[in-house]
């Protein structure tokens, strides 16, 4: 059992990056956004103009390079020694993100790097994700998925891209996550999906705050 790992999957909008981000920082863990690196890569393969379709990707990962950089704040993700937080948020980069990511050759080469960041960390680490507990850290010691409605997660999504939640804008958003929703659940390799022991855990009707503390209750129960 990889003893100091939390694995957090979901869909997109379940708020699985802010809870991880938070239970990190109250456990003293790192917090390690596997999806900021895949949005890493694809930033960097879009800039250079390559195809995303084939392994010169991977080469190009390593050449820049790509990867994470352990800061107080947790991981952050870079380029060529660039912080890219906030480029990898582009519209440009998460409509190409999701076909990146179902790449072998790059899912491997990402889980090959997770895998090495948390091994650096002294403490522990909280990683979210779509594949963290069924993929990348199946003997994680806490196996979290978290899921929410439709409507609700399109309404965060739009409130963490600063875009007004009215009805039609969450309608557009709604058919904008069924894409990715479906193309991450049926991909050949590594599909989004409850890993085997993971708690499921419904954040529609819970606040940020009540979601925060069900995972860090079932936290307690294992590391303390």
């Amino acid at each position: 059992m990889t003893s100091r790992v939390i694995a957090i999957d979901g869909p997109s909008g379940s708020g699985k990056s802010t809870t991880a981000q938070a239970i990190a920082e109250r456990l003293g863990f790192a917090h390690v956004d596997s999806g900021a690196l895949y949005r890493a890569v694809a930033l960097a393969a879009l800039d250079a103009g390559l195809a995303l379709d084939g392994p010169a990707i991977v080469d190009l990962a390593e050449s820049f390079p790509v990867g994470f950089r352990l800061t107080e704040e947790g991981y952050r993700p870079e380029v060529a020694g660039v912080d890219v937080s906030k480029e990898i948020r582009s519209d440009r980069v998460t409509a190409h993100s999701s076909p990146v990511s179902a790449l072998p050759d790059v899912r491997n080469w990402v889980n090959t790097a997770l895998r090495a960041a948390v091994a650096s960390h002294p403490k522990g680490a909280v990683l979210d994700g779509r594949d963290i507990g069924s993929v990348v850290f199946p003997d994680a010691a806490l196996k979290v998925y978290l899921t929410a409605n439709d409507e609700e997660r399109a309404r965060r999504r739009l409130i963490q891209q600063g875009q007004p939640s009215d009805d039609a804008n969450i309608k557009e958003a709604v058919d904008r996550m069924a894409g990715r929703d479906t193309a991450d659940s049926t991909r050949a390799v590594a599909p989004l999906s409850i890993a085997e022991g993971a708690v499921v855990i419904d954040t529609t009707e819970l606040t940020f705050e009540e979601q925060v503390s069900r995972v860090i209750e079932l936290a307690g129960a294992i590391f303390d």
